[in-house]
């Protein structure tokens, strides 16, 4: 298979592995969510923070490292395996002995209880890590999507049923553990990969010196996107808190799913081509463009559906949450374009200005951070988009740099896609004021006309990035008629 057909493939299945993950948890959480209240949801979301931050430092970048190096052997993966075991180990013991803590910080005893069962996942994941990075590297996202499908639908059933019996925030718990659980079996069982017992101190220095700093911009990074869940937490209600991390788990939905399909397939892609100036900077223009027309679009739509998304869906008890979705919309459509850049800073082999950039634009955060404190959530929020706006220039500065991509030709690249999503979403958010109908019907109303408007125009139009989108899709067909 060539490299075309091979990144075709990832793309497809990449998409579908997403698409299908995070739509089985959506419609999962939609019941969880008319199922408990915005409490539960509002303590889950304080204990995962933890749990986020002790994942970034199990991975220690050593997964990019494997993925990156072009002949791993049987002693990198090994290495990699114990060392992350051993991280992985330590830091669940940690966060039990500190859950005491953490639950009179917070003022809310039961995190004392839930937190030594959910970091159990840190176990599971380590476990993991090594057969995730090997899937990748061979570009092979079929059997990651079919592990996790199994996984999503497993810890739904499971998630939903405690949730019926009255088990209240043990069952979403429980949905995350038993997800994590699955998936950590399947890989073992159907990769067939073992670690040898050998642990080499030169392969892990040379995977620490690369990893090491991704671990560190990673750790940073992760610690930013959950600090607000934490200032909210300590200053706020655990109820404000749910409205939050329910408006922000919908804008992730499509944001980060985007980023997440294209991050593991143009990763291990541009590896390959990594020496290949010329040929990496059509490949990259074009990733840049696609991507950013599918982000505009999903972003933008949902800002403008964001009430019968709310209402329609989880009820009356989640309307505070809209003007928090509206905001964060605006604020992740940018997600994908970041981590685009910052994935050709790895490519090149620049780990350490990925750190250094991390450094920056995290001190940035502070002001936004005593904003929020001061002024309330939404002003928090509003210092969040000028930080992705200076964030953006601070990586794309960088990494254009250093294939002649410079910050001006990305926005100039991607502001038809920009112009056309606007457009969009505004004809689609004043249709909904002339729309007397209940609001799953708005919703369903809404969202057809933003695609067919989206479609129109850019097949009126010509665009490229549209087109680009549209011939992957096609030759994706395509080679599956001829090929059945």
């Amino acid at each position: 298979m060539s490299l075309k057909q091979k990144t075709v493939s990832g793309l497809f299945w990449s998409f579908v592995d997403n698409s299908a993950k995070l739509g089985i948890t959506f419609v999962v959480n939609i019941i969880l969510a008319r199922l408990l209240t915005p409490r539960e949801f509002g303590l889950i979301g304080l204990t995962t923070v933890f749990v986020a931050v002790s994942q970034s430092i199990i991975d220690s970048g050593f997964k990019q490292a494997l993925i990156r190096k072009q002949n791993c052997t049987q002693v990198d993966f090994s290495t990699v395996f114990y060392f992350n075991l051993l991280v992985s180990v330590g830091l669940y013991l940690l966060l039990s002995l500190g859950s005491g803590l953490i639950a009179r910080f917070f003022a809310e005893p039961q995190l004392a209880a839930i937190i030594p069962v959910l970091g159990l996942l840190l176990i599971s994941n380590g476990l993991a890590i090594v057969q995730q990075a090997q899937l990748t590297k061979e570009i092979n996202f079929k059997l990651q999507t079919r592990i996790s499908i199994i996984a999503a639908f497993v810890s739904g059933a499971v998630g939903i049923s405690m949730a019926l019996a009255g088990y209240g925030v043990w069952s979403l718990v429980a949905t995350t553990l038993s997800r994590s659980i699955v998936e950590g079996v399947l890989l073992w069982l159907w990769n067939g990969w073992r670690p040898a017992l050998i642990f080499s101190s030169d392969s892990f220095k040379e995977m620490f010196s690369f990893g090491s700093k991704l671990m560190a911009g990673g750790l940073l990074n992760t610690i930013y996107q959950n600090i607000y869940v934490l200032i909210i937490g300590r200053y706020f209600s655990a109820a404000e808190l749910g409205y939050y991390t329910r408006a922000d788990e919908f804008k992730r939905f499509p944001s980060q799913n985007l980023s997440s399909i294209v991050q593991r397939v143009s990763y291990p892609v541009l590896s390959v081509i990594q020496d290949d100036i010329p040929k990496l900077l059509a490949a990259y223009r074009r990733l840049i463009k696609s991507t950013m027309l599918i982000a505009f679009v999903l972003m933008l739509g949902l800002a403008a559906v964001a009430e019968p998304v709310m209402l329609g869906l989880l009820g009356e008890q989640w309307r505070p949450s809209i003007v928090y979705l509206q905001l964060l919309c605006l604020v992740g459509m940018f997600y994908p374009l970041h981590s685009l850049n910052l994935n050709m800073l790895t490519v090149q082999g620049r780990s350490d200005l990925f750190f250094r950039l991390e450094v920056i634009k995290r001190l940035l955060a502070i002001p936004t951070i005593i904003v929020g404190i001061v002024f309330g959530v939404k002003a928090m929020i509003l210092g969040m988009m000028v930080n992705t706006l200076i964030a953006y220039f601070l990586n794309s500065y960088w990494s254009g740099k250093f294939i002649g991509y410079a910050s001006w030709q990305q926005i100039r690249d991607v502001l038809p896609s920009f112009v056309l999503a606007v457009s969009v979403a505004l004809i689609v958010y004043l249709a909904g004021y002339f729309m007397q109908m209940p609001y799953l019907y708005e919703l369903i109303a809404q969202v057809a006309l933003g695609a067919l408007l989206t479609v129109g125009f850019a097949e009126l139009s010509h665009l490229d990035s549209y087109t680009y989108i549209k011939l992957i899709v096609l030759d994706r067909s395509a080679r599956k008629v001829f090929t059945t």
